[in-house]
């Protein structure tokens, strides 16, 4: 039998070394970001709020576009978080010039702007989601994380829109191939 005392100091040890692992920093893969945005008090708050969690770090922020692209090559961030209403080139521009120039890096668009016109040329240049500022506060670290995962992310009001237009669009395509497929109806076709 075991002396209880040396029970205790192991299971005291065991506990120590639990605890010293909890405390431990877990190494964390941080995202670098690109904030673009023209209004600096937005700016520093988005800072914060994309920072929270910790695995996301602001490395650059550009006040219009043309500062956007320049930043974007020289610091080449994971994610550019864009505003699309900026001086010297708006971001839907700047968007158009990071990903022909830096491939690599993914582009989200914030915007106050849901219209529809400005989210299908987002897309079409490349941006890798679109967010609507009034809106997206909390989502706006997931869709970072997403959007690197090579993912797409929209605010819910957007993506139910890009759902519904889809739809349509199927249902549609579905229609014509039905015509197509089925031969016109005649008098000769029919039967008595």
């Amino acid at each position: 039998m075991r002396p209880i005392g040396r029970s205790r100091t192991v299971i005291r040890s065991l506990n120590k070394m639990n605890a010293l692992a909890i405390l431990k920093p877990i190494p964390v893969t941080q995202i670098s970001v690109l904030l673009a945005e023209d209004h600096a008090n937005f700016r520093k708050s988005l800072k914060l709020l994309v920072e929270i969690d910790g695995d996301i770090k602001v490395v650059g922020q550009a006040k219009n576009g043309r500062e956007a692209v320049q930043l974007t090559l020289k610091l080449q961030p994971d994610v550019v978080i864009m505003d699309i209403a900026m001086p010297l080139l708006n971001g839907l521009q700047a968007t158009r010039l990071i990903i022909e120039s830096s491939p690599a890096t993914r582009v989200l668009i914030l915007s106050s702007h849901p219209d529809p016109e400005y989210i299908e040329q987002a897309m079409l240049y490349g941006a890798s989601g679109y967010l609507i500022k009034q809106s997206s506060a909390p989502f706006i670290a997931d869709a970072i994380r997403e959007v690197l995962k090579g993912k797409t992310f929209f605010s819910a009001s957007i993506s139910k829109r890009l759902c519904d237009e889809s739809r349509k669009v199927f249902v549609k395509r579905e229609l014509l191939k039905k015509k197509v497929l089925r031969p016109p109806l005649s008098g000769n076709n029919l039967k008595n």
